[in-house]
């Protein structure tokens, strides 16, 4: 007998009443977001995943933590203020246009000191980081194609016990379609192969929107 219960749109909006709500400033931003940006407002992670991803940085103790991916600054946010005073964030992304809403923010937030945005390629930015490891926490939310490297160098420097946060892993529900062949499908369901058989971490994948894979690094 399944244990899974559909999710639809009333069933939806009940899950999405029963969580912490978000506050004047992350409602403002995805406002903002949308009113600015349109259509692409759709890279904008959802407001569940913000409050999950800030929970699992607090609930971890996380003090480093890498972000690939940043927009307009919503997951940052939620996770820097999961952050202790000292606790740090680095941001990649390539946009200054999307950054500087996320700059904005942060500084009304108060937590601009505890993010470090580094904009450039993500994978160059990865790269020059010290191999040893360094952070607590990583999430992925950028080009699809490269979310591979971006998972193999974040393990890289992640402490053992640390987390990764993978989005988009239905990708819209393509990644169950054997006829869907596009590069960022084909790279998504690679990855998704790939870590469920890892020996080096443990991994759930949750059906939070477009799917979320969470990823343990094994001692």
């Amino acid at each position: 007998m399944s244990k899974v219960t559909p999710l639809d749109d009333v069933l939806h909006e009940y899950l999405m009443a029963h969580r912490t709500p978000d506050d004047a400033i992350l409602l403002e931003l995805r406002r903002e977001t949308e009113d600015k940006f349109g259509r692409r407002a759709g890279m904008q992670i959802a407001a569940d995943q913000g409050t999950l991803l800030g929970l699992l940085v607090a609930a971890i103790g996380a003090r480093r933590v890498v972000e690939v991916g940043t927009f307009t600054g919503y997951s940052a946010l939620c996770m820097a203020r999961a952050l202790p005073p000292e606790g740090q964030l680095i941001a990649c992304d390539v946009s200054a246009e999307f950054t500087a809403v996320a700059r904005r923010y942060w500084e009304k937030a108060g937590v601009a000191q505890r993010i470090d945005l580094r904009l450039g390629p993500a994978v160059e930015t990865l790269r020059s980081l010290p191999q040893e490891a360094v952070f607590d926490f990583g999430f992925v939310d950028a080009d699809k194609e490269n979310y591979g490297v971006y998972y193999e160098e974040i393990l890289e420097r992640l402490r053992p016990g640390g987390l990764i946060a993978l989005d988009n892993v239905f990708w819209g529900g393509s990644v169950s379609d054997p006829g869907s062949r596009e590069p960022s499908t084909l790279a998504i369901r690679a990855l998704n192969d790939r870590v469920t058989n890892d020996g080096r971490v443990q991994s759930v994948m949750l059906a939070v929107s477009d799917g979320l894979t969470l990823v343990r690094k094994l001692p």
